[in-house]
């Protein structure tokens, strides 16, 4: 809760002394008579005596000046970057409105406001901060590069301040905003110094005994480490100028937060961190005399210092992909320590140091490659003078194909751009989907159909009377609520199928008819319906009148009976059966595979990675297409489905038996001896209702290895088939593929 407290004498001599160093610094880049208007507002604003200070008591007016001298220490910002930071105090109380600065300040200065403004709006609707596609989101809303750079400067400055806060609470908190935050994007935009202040402060008051404990363990071991480098080097130097070579060298002593996430990923204690520094020899040559001059180098220090071939790093015969050149070796130094030497020239560590050549995802910040190319291009900017220039008119564009949206209790969730409030339901859960009426987006009643926007706050609103329908697969975007849309319509059609046909069964018990597969399915046909679940759901609608519909039931029945033949009693030796005839009438017994909650009827298919047969313990997992497919609980697939894919397994079970067959293969080894393949293929000969399909052999060294492919009724039999198999004499081993 922000309180009101008088300026200080202090704090309005540093006002004064802080923005006569920026006057110093930025006033030429104003414009006629802004920073005489400016300085008037903020004079107004001291003559006041009060201000609304923040949570933690500092005067914003101060604390602006502060960062606004980070920015331009730290970014090279200027003129509309310094008038939004000392403004934005005045936006924030009502003072001014951003037409009021655009009036008087321009439209560049009026931009960073406004993008100033969404952010602060963003973190209203208490966002968890710890995800990166709020990282993401960030950046898309806020429309001017600038604004980015203007928060992470303003985070540093606050952390520098809040050392003695008695708020321990809230310092916890934006310290791991920090951490989560701003640490990352100081590293993408190449603020290293930045970066890793923000990081040494984030463990400085979240974990304050690991800070201080490497903190006084560097200043004790300062003067030897010191002493060391020092001893490490002047050889080097000497060889070097003696090669003729210009050059410089730098001995840079690893952050604390960098030595803490060493000991931490290599538990170890603080002197089990032995690249506690790191020296980079800079070699100042002509562009066409770099690779030359860097190897004559390399060559000189390994000449001196035993190398590890396995830490050589050469980056400069083939570059990294962002840019990044330079010759990375580990040498054993003195005292028998390794030691890391990265040999670059000035134009190398120029580019590695200011950031173009990503120096952070080479270090393990991973993003999306659109976002690397995009910050590449601002870091770029900040590089040059007409960059800067530039970034007046640039406007942000990123992640133009995603969007981000809330729920209610702060989560982002990422869509891609087109999709509608369904889609978030059926991402939520599938009940949620399938009972979705509509939403509340930015506490404003929509329908389902609703296109999501980023930023959007979502509450899904529900249903119990909701159904999906088939139109639904036109209005969602994103395949896996198409997929589960597509398994709730089936899912619907079976339950509507088992009602339909409970009423059928009913109305013809009542009228004492008896009811008649065939016939019924020679009805369906001569209907024109070329699904069964069609006849079903109009009957379950109430489309199709049943009374209506026996009749024409009776109408069938009847006239195939007195096509019957001709009735006479005739021998049993005198019938010869037509084997094509019969085989083509065998009813479709297939196996009964129940799928989810008592589903029967849903197609599958039997995944070809284990071959589930009848009997297995298997269960579904629904594809993209919205089929299902069938895999044994065993499968060498099926971990990794379950943990990437868990919301598309479900469950499945065998129930009934068919006149399904199918087709299983098994790995036979054993000792190589006359006969023995005959003897395997004779058992399989003799089992009924069991068919060899191809025999693949391979033998050498006295042993056999041979691949069988059966046809198979279930896993019953297959076990008994294992098992006379391994009696084979010389069969070592039979398994399942």
């Amino acid at each position: 809760m922000e309180e009101i407290f008088e300026f200080t004498v202090d704090e309005r001599a540093e006002t004064l002394r802080l923005y006569g160093e920026l006057k110093d610094r930025v006033g030429d880049s104003f414009e006629a008579g802004e920073e005489q208007r400016l300085r008037t507002h903020l004079l107004s604003l001291l003559g006041e005596h009060q201000v609304h200070r923040d949570i933690f008591g500092l005067n914003p007016i101060l604390s602006g000046l502060q960062t606004a001298k980070i920015l331009v220490d730290e970014t090279g910002l200027k003129r509309d970057a310094v008038l939004a930071v000392l403004l934005r105090y005045s936006i924030e109380q009502g003072l001014m409105t951003i037409d009021d600065v655009q009036r008087e300040y321009g439209q560049a200065a009026a931009t960073i406001l406004h993008g100033l403004q969404r952010i602060q709006d963003l973190y209203k609707k208490n966002p968890v901060v710890e995800s990166e596609n709020f990282r993401n989101l960030l950046l898309s809303f806020a429309e001017d590069m600038r604004v980015i750079l203007i928060m992470i400067a303003d985070r540093v400055n606050l952390m520098r301040q809040i050392r003695d806060t008695k708020n321990s609470e809230a310092q916890k908190e934006v310290s791991q905003e920090a951490a989560y935050l701003y640490a990352p994007l100081a590293h993408k935009l190449g603020l290293y110094k930045l970066k890793s202040e923000l990081e040494d402060l984030s463990l400085k008051y979240l974990e304050h005994d690991a800070y201080y404990l490497i903190k006084d363990k560097l200043s004790e071991t300062k003067k030897s480490r010191d002493a060391y480098i020092e001893r490490f080097v002047k050889p080097i130097e000497e060889r070097l100028k003696a090669a003729g070579l210009t050059f410089h060298i730098k001995g840079r002593t690893k952050s604390i937060h960098s030595i803490w996430q060493k000991m931490k990923k290599q538990k170890c204690g603080f002197e089990g961190v032995y690249d506690l520094f790191a020296i980079r020899v800079i070699i100042e040559c002509p562009e066409d005399r770099e690779k030359q001059q860097c190897w004559q180098t390399y060559s000189i220090v390994t000449d001196m210092y035993q190398p590890n071939p396995k830490r050589l790093r050469d980056w400069l015969s083939v570059p990294k992909s962002n840019g990044y050149e330079s010759l990375h070796i580990t040498v054993l130094g003195p005292e028998q320590k390794w030691v890391e030497i990265q040999i670059r020239t000035e134009r190398m560590d120029e580019i590695a140091e200011r950031g173009v050549a990503a120096h952070w995802r080479y270090k393990g910040v991973k993003g999306q490659s659109g976002m690397d190319d995009w910050l590449t291009s601002i870091r770029q900017m900040l590089e040059n003078s007409d960059g800067l220039e530039a970034m007046d008119q640039f406007k942000m564009d990123l992640y133009e194909d995603e969007v981000y949206v809330f729920t209610p209790k702060g989560d982002l969730l990422k869509f891609p751009k087109g999709a509608t409030v369904l889609d978030m339901a059926y991402h939520i859960h599938s009940k949620i989907g399938s009972s979705c009426v509509g939403a509340r987006v930015n506490n404003k009643v929509v329908t389902f159909r609703q296109v999501l926007q980023s930023g959007d706050q979502v509450e899904i609103m529900t249903s119990s009377t909701q159904k999906p329908r088939q139109e639904w697969l036109s209005i969602v975007k994103t395949s896996r609520a198409k997929a589960k849309i597509r398994l709730a319509l089936k899912e619907t059609q079976v339950k509507e199928g088992l009602f339909a046909k409970e009423m059928i069964e009913r109305k013809f018990k009542n009228r004492k008819i008896e009811l008649e597969e065939p016939v019924m399915q020679h009805l369906i046909k001569k209907l024109g319906f070329k699904e069964v679940s069609d006849f079903y759901r109009q009957v379950a609608d109430q489309t199709i009148d049943i009374n209506t519909l026996i009749d024409k039931y009776l109408e069938i029945q009847q006239g195939e009976r007195t096509q019957t033949g001709d009735n006479q009693a005739r021998s049993a030796g005198e019938f010869v059966l037509d084997e094509e005839k019969a085989t083509r009438q065998l009813p479709q017994n297939d196996d009964v595979l129940i799928i989810d909650r008592n589903l029967k009827g849903i197609d599958y298919q039997l995944a070809r990675c284990c071959n589930p047969i009848y009997g297995d313990q298997v269960f579904g997992f629904v594809t993209v297409s919205g089929g299902i497919k069938i895999h044994r609980t065993d499968c060498p697939n099926a971990p990794e489905l379950k943990r990437r894919f868990g919301y598309r397994v479900v469950r499945a079970k065998w129930s009934g038996k068919g006149a399904s067959q199918y087709s299983i293969t098994l790995r036979v080894i054993g000792v190589d001896d006359i006969g023995i393949v005959n003897n395997l293929t004779s058992i399989i000969s003799k089992e009924e209702r069991l068919i060899l399909r191809s025999i693949n052999i391979d033998s050498s060294d006295g042993l056999f290895r041979g691949n069988l492919v059966v046809m198979i009724d279930d896993q019953a039999k297959l076990e008994a088939l294992i098992k006379k198999l391994r009696t084979v004499k010389g069969v070592k081993q039979v398994e399942r593929i």
